[in-house]
Formats: structure tokens, C-alpha cells, sequence
């Protein structure tokens, strides 16, 4: 299942930079711009208001659960998530968070 988690957060940072890039070549960093177009319309909108509650829940899950197991360099997965999204920083921590488990049990 590790391995799987850190394909699926190649996954996660290539395809939605697959979009943000040409954004990026188009506009530059707008931030104005950006958030018009997230919330252009409802069904737009519905998908960043879930993706930016997903990020917040995942910022207390990893603090929690990266806490509880004495994991490091938590903050990576904040920044992950802030410059890509939820779809790399999520299977991102969780390959490590495997990677943390299956070391303690091999002790």
C-alpha cells in the first residue's frame, strides 16, 4: 500500500499542475484572478470550497497523526498542500506516515 500512496501523489501533483501551469503561463501569479475564476460559478465554486476544507482538515490530521508517531518536518505537507493541493500532500504524508509504521514494527 506504501508504494501506491506515493504513485497516487505523483498522481496528485502532476495532473492538477497540468492545469495550473498554463494558468501560470497566462495570467502569472493573479491571485485576484485565480479566485475568480475557482468561484466563477456554483458547481466551481462546490469544488473549492471542498478542496479548502479538505486542506484545513488534512493540516489538523497531519499535526495530529504526524504528532502521535513522532514524525518530522511536518510542515512539508502544509507547503505541499498549499502549492499543489490536497492531492499531493495527503498520499504524500501517508506514504511516509506507512513508511514511519512499518519501521516501528520492524523493531
Amino acid at each position: 500500500m506504501q508504494w501506491l500512496y506515493l504513485i497516487a501523489a505523483i498522481l496528485g501533483a502532476i495532473l492538477p499542475l497540468s492545469y495550473f501551469i498554463p494558468f501560470l503561463a497566462t495570467y502569472g501569479l493573479d491571485v485576484p484572478m485565480f479566485f475568480r475564476q475557482l468561484f466563477q460559478n456554483h458547481i466551481s465554486a462546490f469544488f473549492g470550497m471542498d478542496v479548502i476544507v479538505s486542506s484545513f482538515v488534512l493540516w489538523l490530521f497531519v499535526f495530529s497523526e504526524g504528532r502521535r508517531l513522532h514524525m518530522r518536518n511536518l510542515w512539508l505537507y502544509v507547503v505541499c498542500n498549499l502549492a499543489v493541493g490536497v492531492s499531493l500532500a495527503l498520499p504524500l504524508f501517508l506514504f511516509f506516515r506507512e513508511r514511519k509504521l512499518n519501521a516501528e514494527s520492524d523493531t
